[in-house]
């Protein structure tokens, strides 16, 4: 296992969420997320005290330990291609998963990929249906009645490939715990489904989220805008320190509030910037972050 899986791994045992943990280290939930994502490591006084946290030595945590099958990815995958000939909606329901990741490539196919390292029956668990139907590309992934949707939440990862080039539209529905979006160049992606967290990593467009959990935003790099609409709920984002944006507030009963090293801040958006983030719906909260901390 590699220390990213290593430490989400240790982290769940514990019980803990990304949030205790980065509370417990004094970081943000943006340095978890990039640490089990495979996207940094702790430094040494960091990782000294992960390794007292969870009674696992600094040796055990970074010592690769992995078998054959396992360098080969998941130890049950299944693959799904789908060649495409043109401009398309992409329509895509998932039901539940663990996580879900949705990249952009330069190819000129969809490819979606299940895995775990839990179902040994994933192949016949779970069915990946394509159609292609004039205009439209629409993809469901089928789970067999004898796995639960708290099986699937809690086992099964989906990964999706998208071709930049003949994205018109990209519809997703998913009941997850961890959503990656990244990498996309499209005119609008909607998010209709329930996540805890979303990542948005270099996208070009507008990435529309309809979910009324309480959820964790990251946005990394995004040109566009960012369009959150929740009923209910108390929502955080946290961007870049370099990241220039406008914020929009609507619907009714909303508000937006801003951070900044951990501390309540004054308004610092960017009247009339390119970049947008938007509140709609009702009686919803969203506090937007700002950090200095590479990503």
């Amino acid at each position: 296992m590699t220390f990213a899986e290593k430490l989400k791994a240790a982290r769940k045992k514990a019980g803990m969420t990304q949030e205790i943990l980065a509370e417990k280290l004094g970081v943000s939930r943006q340095a978890i997320t990039k640490w089990e994502t495979e996207r940094g490591i702790p430094d040494i006084d960091n990782m000294m005290t992960i390794s007292t946290l969870f009674g696992i030595s600094v040796d055990e945590f970074l010592s690769e330990e992995k078998t054959a099958i396992e360098r080969k990815g998941y130890l049950y995958e299944s693959t799904t291609e789908y060649d495409i000939d043109g401009r398309k909606r992409f329509d895509m329901k998932f039901g539940g998963a663990a996580r879900l990741s949705v990249t952009g490539t330069d190819d000129e196919k969809i490819k979606v990929r299940l895995a775990s390292d839990e179902i040994e029956t994933l192949t016949q668990d779970f069915k990946v249906k394509i159609d292609d139907v004039k205009g439209r590309i629409d993809v469901d992934v089928k789970r067999q009645k004898r796995v639960s949707e708290a099986t699937a939440k809690e086992f099964v990862l989906i990964d999706v490939f998208l071709p930049n080039k003949y994205l018109s539209h990209v519809e997703l529905g998913v009941n997850c715990d961890e959503l990656y979006i990244s990498n996309l160049q499209c005119e609008d992606i909607e998010f209709d489904g329930r996540a805890n967290s979303l990542t948005v990593d270099s996208v070009i467009g507008t990435v529309e989220v309809k979910c009324n959990l309480d959820m964790m935003i990251t946005c990394t790099r995004i040109t566009g805008a960012i369009e959150i609409n929740q009923i209910s709920a108390t929502s955080q984002i946290t961007i870049p320190d370099d990241f220039v944006f406008q914020s929009v507030l609507k619907g009714i009963g909303n508000t937006i509030s801003y951070e900044e090293a951990g501390e309540a801040a004054e308004d610092f958006s960017t009247e009339d910037a390119d970049n947008v983030i938007e509140l709609n719906g009702m009686r919803s909260e969203l506090v937007i972050r700002r950090t200095k901390e590479v990503f």
